[in-house]
């Protein structure tokens, strides 16, 4: 069974990459959520997976009587099916179980997002998208953690809620957060099959720290052109100041 801080490690980490390269509350919480989303391969979650797939014959039911899309109820079954059949640290940590996730879950939560504006009187997309993201959190965290994550998110949407974000932000925030959880995981004794399950050759340490230096040069690449801002309006303020 996983111990207690595993969950802590993956999601304190994940915080950290996702403020070097977000300041929007909402791609962070998506990005902390991602972090917790490949362990769900594990045994002793198999009955939040039937949960998973329950939830995703219903709303592809719903959807499907109601005649609207519901191409999203049946991504919720696949999602469910996918951590079922995966082993721990095998298909779930690997690079390719890694984009599937992020391909199934952007795809709810973008399609979550055009059904509800497509069917309701609600034009607030920032809202929208929070409420998806609070769904989002109580299927993949734990207690302890919602009992975290739930206050410190809308707390933070109080004072900041006139940000947008794209759907590419999504998969980013998304894909940050869930090749976290494969970074933290190849500094274990047991290391990742980073292939799988193509292959089984595992990788270590080597391939963490070299992810996190990867990370850490994608972030300050990212950042250049506020570093480029704050240069020009400090010459600016030069300027003016001499003549």
């Amino acid at each position: 069974m996983i111990s207690i801080s595993s969950y802590k490690g993956h999601s304190v980490f994940a915080l950290l990459l996702a403020l070097m390269f977000f300041h929007n509350p909402l791609l962070i919480a998506l990005t902390f959520i991602g972090a917790n989303i490949p362990d769900f391969d594990h045994k002793f979650k198999k009955d939040h997976v039937y949960k998973l797939i329950i939830l995703g014959l219903i709303v592809f039911i719903s959807l499907y009587i109601l005649k609207l899309p519901y191409l999203i109820g049946l991504i919720i079954v696949f999602l469910g099916v996918t951590f079922y059949f995966s082993e721990h640290r095998s298909f779930t940590h690997s690079i390719f179980g890694v984009l599937t996730l992020t391909s199934a879950v952007s795809l709810i939560m973008i399609l979550g997002y055009e059904l509800v504006m497509g069917v309701t009187i609600l034009n607030d997309s920032y809202f929208v998208m929070a409420v998806l993201i609070a769904i989002l959190s109580f299927l993949f965290l734990n207690k302890k953690l919602l009992m975290v994550f739930l206050p410190l998110f809308f707390v933070s949407l109080f004072f900041i809620n006139d940000l947008n974000m794209t759907y590419i932000e999504i998969v980013l925030a998304l894909f940050l957060g869930l090749f976290s959880h494969v970074v933290l995981d190849s500094f274990t004794p047991a290391g990742i099959k980073i292939f799988a399950p193509l292959s089984s050759k595992k990788v270590y340490k080597r391939f963490g720290l070299i992810s996190i230096f990867v990370l850490v040069t994608l972030t300050i690449i990212y950042h250049i052109p506020i570093l480029y801002n704050l240069f020009e309006q400090y010459v600016y303020i030069i300027a003016a100041s001499v003549f």
